[in-house]
C-alpha cells in the first residue's frame, strides 16, 4: 500500500503540507497511524505541483525513502504552490522498483496516485491489459499495478470523460477482473477527485480557502472528516461532495 495527499488552496510551501505536520506524509513513510496493509512506505516517493499560469505540473520523484533525500527539505522550503499531489510508496510484491514507478504519475495537466494493490500481479491481469489500446499498453509508465490502473484511467480521461465518471469506470473495470484495493487520487490543479476502495481517506475543508484530501490526518486538529469506504469524492476549496461508489452503477456528472 501507500499514503498520499492532495491540496488545493492559498499558496503554501510544500514543506508545510508534507514535511512539517506532526503526523504528515513524511512521518507516514515509516510510522503511519491508520494504514491497513503494510507498515513502512519506503519504496519511493514523489511530489507534483502547479505553478501559477502553467497548467502542466512539475514533478520530483525518487526511488528511495523520503527521509533519505537530502535535497527535499530545501526544495520543499522554498517552493510555494496552490495545488499539490504527493505520495510515499509501499510497492506491491513483484512490481518494478525505481522512480518511474513512484507516484505521482502524470499526463498533460493530470496527476495521479494509487493507494492499493491488484491481486494476482501480473499473471491474473491479462483481461485488464486487454482493455487498453496496444499503444497505451506498450507505453506504460512502469511495470507495476499502479501504472496499469493509471493507463486505464488516462484512456477514459482522454476520451473526454469527466473525473468522477472516469474514476468510477476504472474502479468498476478493475473490480470485475480482480480483487483489488483501489484508493485512487487525481488532480488537475483545479479539482481533486478520489475513491475509497479498501483503505482510509479523509478530507479537511476550510471553505473558500483550501481543501486537503489525505490517506490519514496529518495532525490531531479539528476539521478532518473520514470518507466512507466504496465512495467517490470531488473537492475544491469551496466544497466537497461524496457519493457511494458501486461495483456496477455508472457515475455521471454535468461538470467538475
Amino acid at each position: 500500500m501507500c499514503r498520499h495527499l492532495a491540496y488545493l488552496g492559498a499558496p503554501v510551501p510544500i514543506a508545510e503540507l508534507v514535511l512539517e505536520p506532526q503526523f504528515g506524509l513524511y512521518r507516514q513513510s515509516w510510522a503511519p497511524r491508520m494504514q491497513r496493509y503494510g507498515t513502512v512506505n519506503a519504496d519511493g516517493f514523489g511530489l507534483g505541483w502547479y505553478a501559477d499560469g502553467d497548467p502542466v505540473p512539475a514533478r520530483y520523484r525518487r526511488a528511495g525513502p523520503i527521509w533519505a533525500d537530502e535535497n527535499l527539505p530545501e526544495l520543499a522550503r522554498v517552493v510555494h504552490t496552490r495545488a499539490l499531489l504527493a505520495a510515499v510508496r509501499s510497492a506491491t510484491a513483484g512490481t518494478a522498483a525505481g522512480e518511474a514507478a513512484a507516484a505521482p504519475y502524470a499526463d498533460g495537466s493530470w496527476l495521479f496516485s494509487h493507494n492499493g494493490a491488484l491481486s494476482g500481479w501480473p499473471d491474473a491481469l491479462g483481461p485488464l491489459a486487454a482493455l487498453l489500446p496496444p499503444a497505451d499498453l506498450l507505453s506504460l509508465a512502469a511495470r507495476c499495478d499502479s501504472a496499469l490502473v493509471w493507463a486505464l484511467l488516462t484512456h477514459r480521461l482522454r476520451t473526454g470523460q469527466q473525473p468522477a465518471e472516469a474514476l468510477a469506470g476504472t474502479v468498476q473495470d478493475v473490480a470485475r477482473h480482480t480483487d483489488a484495493r483501489l484508493n485512487l487520487l487525481i488532480t488537475n490543479g483545479h479539482v481533486i477527485a478520489a475513491t475509497t476502495w479498501g483503505d482510509t481517506l479523509f478530507h479537511r475543508l476550510e471553505r473558500g480557502r483550501s481543501v486537503l484530501v489525505a490517506s490519514e490526518p496529518s495532525d490531531d486538529g479539528p476539521g478532518w472528516v473520514p470518507v466512507p469506504d466504496h465512495s467517490l469524492l470531488l473537492a475544491t476549496p469551496d466544497a466537497v461532495s461524496i457519493r457511494p461508489l458501486d461495483r456496477a452503477d455508472p457515475i455521471r456528472e454535468d461538470n467538475s
